[in-house]
C-alpha cells in the first residue's frame, strides 16, 4: 500500500506550496511541520524552501516509505491531535490531502501550540479537473473520483486562534497511462476497504471506460488537476 501510494499518488504543485507558506516565507529561518506527511509528497516541495524541515506521521508502513524517498528529513510517530514537537516550534504547518481525517478543534488547538505567532496553517488537496468532459464521466460511471465541483473536505474550519481562511487553486496536469490512473484510484481509502471482489469490478469498470475514451484508450495522457490550497495564519 505505501509504495503504491507513493509511485501513484500525485504530487503538489511548487507554486501551491510556495502560496501555502508565503506569510513566512521572508522569516530568516523558517521551520515547517509536515503533518500526515504520508511518503512526502509534500515535504518534497517543502524542503525547497525551508531551513529546517519536520514530518509527522501515525501509518509505521508510510513513514518506512517515507525514509526511503525522502532521506534527510525527520518523520517522527504522532498524530494531529497529539503532536511530538514543543511550543511555538515551527513557523508553517502543512497537510496534504489529509485534513478530514483530523478532529479539526483538537488539531488546531495542537496546531496553534506548535505554531509561532503569525505562523501558518496550510491543507492542500488535489481534485480532478472535472470541466474536462471526460474526467467527468469519471463520475458518471459510479466510481467515485473527486473532482473540483465537489465541496471541499479539506477546508480549514474557522477557529478562535487563526485568521480567517484564505484559498487559492492552482492547475497542474499529471502524466499517466489508464493501468497508472486505475493504480492511483485504487490507492483511496473507499477502495481499500472494499472485499476484493468489489474491488476487481471496480477497477474492470474503470479499464473498461478508459479503453472507450479517445483521450484515454492509448499511451500516456495528461489528467488535469486542481490543487487546492487553504492557509490561516495563527493570531
Amino acid at each position: 500500500m505505501a509504495q503504491d501510494y507513493a509511485e501513484h499518488r500525485p504530487g503538489y504543485p511548487d507554486l501551491a506550496v510556495r502560496w501555502a507558506l508565503e506569510p513566512v516565507l521572508s522569516r530568516p529561518h523558517v521551520a515547517v511541520l509536515d503533518l500526515a506527511a504520508g511518503t512526502g509528497k509534500v515535504t518534497r516541495s517543502v524542503r525547497g524552501l525551508a531551513a529546517e524541515t519536520v514530518a509527522v506521521e501515525p501509518d509505521p508502513r508510510l513513514r518506512a516509505e517515507f525514509t526511503r524517498r525522502v532521506p534527510g528529513v525527520r518523520v517522527l510517530d504522532g498524530n494531529a491531535e497529539a503532536l511530538p514537537l514543543p511550543d511555538a516550534s515551527v513557523d508553517a504547518v502543512t497537510v496534504g490531502q489529509a485534513f478530514h481525517w483530523f478532529d479539526a478543534p483538537r488539531a488546531l488547538d495542537e496546531i496553534a501550540r506548535v505554531l509561532r505567532p503569525g505562523g501558518v496553517v496550510a491543507a492542500l488537496t488535489n481534485y480532478n479537473d472535472d470541466r474536462r468532459e471526460w474526467v467527468a464521466g469519471l463520475q458518471r460511471t459510479g466510481i467515485p473520483s473527486p473532482g473540483i465541483s465537489e465541496e471541499d473536505p479539506d477546508y480549514v474550519p474557522a477557529h478562535p486562534r487563526f485568521a480567517p481562511v484564505e484559498t487559492a487553486r492552482f492547475e497542474h496536469a499529471h502524466r499517466r497511462t489508464a493501468e497508472s490512473l486505475v493504480q492511483m484510484i485504487s490507492t483511496h481509502s473507499w477502495v481499500l476497504v472494499q472485499d476484493p471482489d468489489e474491488r476487481e469490478r471496480m477497477r474492470a469498470e474503470l479499464r473498461s471506460y478508459l479503453a472507450g475514451r479517445p483521450e484515454t484508450r492509448e499511451g500516456e495522457f495528461d489528467l488535469p488537476q486542481i490543487a487546492v490550497v487553504n492557509r490561516a495564519v495563527r493570531r
